[in-house]
């Protein structure tokens, strides 16, 4: 019996035997896989590497990421995300137990939500509402711009702030709408409808500043970028950095990289416009002086003719009736010089009359509520806290 039994023990594989087979087979087996699960239990050692467990409702996968692989890759892992893990599968004997070696991780849809951008593209662009040909101009100098963006967000201050200082003549009309979530894309069709319906602003900008594919998602819905194609105002898209594209930057009459170059885009610069104006006067003022110069020497020439000597009489007529010509050209000129002036003074006066602060330095006082100057009563909600702004100061004044 106990011959039998040494017999049979010993051809039992020890522990590390074991493990050594099973570590051969899975890591054969799966090289390079890719698992969805919602991130657990995240933790990044001292050493720089990065523990976590992905799980789904029946089963857990222990991960890690390399310090290594984390900083040349910029790779971030949460608890409670859903995300994509990439890697190979590797048995680690001490804790008998396998693990995925990470070195890819992305958010959890991101793909599928590429493949809808592209289908959806191609459908759009096969109908037409990319064609170049169909694109309108945009105003060269508008009075009234309309936004459709947060009116928290970072896309409008960029947007007024920008514009106040490249083009203040101009007036601004946000038409709040939310720009990420269930609820963006209802509500950016609802201000594009607004603005084409009302016809009360020159050029529409749609935009909001940068994010994730699944952030600037609405702006990739279809309905979106239908009631962009039938607006009737010549519309820019400002969606997201430099180098997002969304559906609107291509269905939109021009697209413009950031919510601020939109500003650069449909407004002229106020400076350059004055320097214009300053060299076409200059160059009005050169001209006719040579035009003048030009017909006197003419004229002198024609009386130092000999065949005309025995007509002086008449050439001293006409001479006064060029002298009187001349007179009356100068006049005009003076009167367009002096009409090019007080145009830019009306201009400069208006530029003043733009700033917001002017009454405040004249001793009134104005109210903000939600970021916004209450300018009439029925639009002060006394539930909400408000701002008292003077030229010196301001208070926020809670109602109790």
């Amino acid at each position: 019996m106990q011959k039998n039994q040494k017999q049979f023990t010993s051809s039992i594989p020890t522990v590390s035997e074991l493990t050594r087979d099973i570590k051969g087979i899975l890591e054969r087996n799966f090289p390079e896989v890719m698992v969805e699960g919602e991130v657990s239990n995240a933790n990044t050692s001292r050493s720089g590497h990065t523990y976590f467990t992905l799980k789904d409702e029946n089963a857990q996968l222990s991960c890690v990421v390399w310090r290594s692989v984390a900083k040349r890759k910029n790779i971030a892992i949460e608890d409670g995300k859903k995300m994509v893990a990439g890697g190979n599968i590797e048995v680690y004997p001490p804790h008998g137990k396998y693990q995925l070696i990470v070195d890819f991780v992305q958010k959890a849809g991101v793909g599928a939500l590429q493949q809808a951008f592209e289908k959806l593209k191609q459908k759009l662009k096969k109908e037409g509402l990319f064609d170049s040909s169909i694109k309108k101009e945009l105003p060269r100098f508008p009075r009234r711009i309309g936004v459709i963006t947060s009116a928290t967000g970072a896309a409008f201050h960029d947007i007024s702030s920008t514009l106040a200082k490249r083009w203040p003549l101009t007036d601004i009309y946000l038409y709040h709408a939310s720009v990420q979530g269930d609820r963006a894309a209802p509500e950016i069709v609802e201000g594009i409808n607004y603005f084409s319906e009302h016809d009360n602003i020159d050029i529409l900008i749609v935009g909001r500043g940068g994010g994730s594919l699944e952030d600037l998602w609405p702006f990739n819905e279809e309905a979106v970028a239908r009631a962009l194609f039938r607006c009737p105002l010549p519309t820019v898209s400002a969606v997201g950095h430099e180098v997002d594209f969304s559906i609107t930057d291509f269905v939109a009459d021009k697209r413009a990289a950031t919510p601020t170059q939109a500003a650069l885009l449909v407004a002229p610069d106020i400076s350059e416009m004055r320097f214009k104006l300053d060299e076409l006067t200059q160059k009005l003022e050169q001209t006719t002086g040579r035009k003048l110069e030009n017909r006197q020497r003419q004229v002198e020439q024609l009386l130092k003719a000999h065949a005309l000597r025995i007509i002086q009489q008449q050439v001293s007529t006409y001479g006064d009736r060029l002298l009187g010509l001349r007179k009356q050209l100068t006049h005009v000129q003076d009167i367009k010089i002096r009409n090019a002036r007080e145009h830019l003074t009306g201009l400069s006066h208006r530029l003043a009359k733009q700033d917001p602060s002017e009454p405040l330095e004249k001793g009134f006082t104005r109210v903000i509520q939600n970021g916004k100057w209450i300018q009439r009563a029925q639009k002060f909600n006394s539930d909400l806290e408000f701002k008292l702004q003077w030229a010196d100061r301001e208070i926020k004044v809670r109602n109790q």
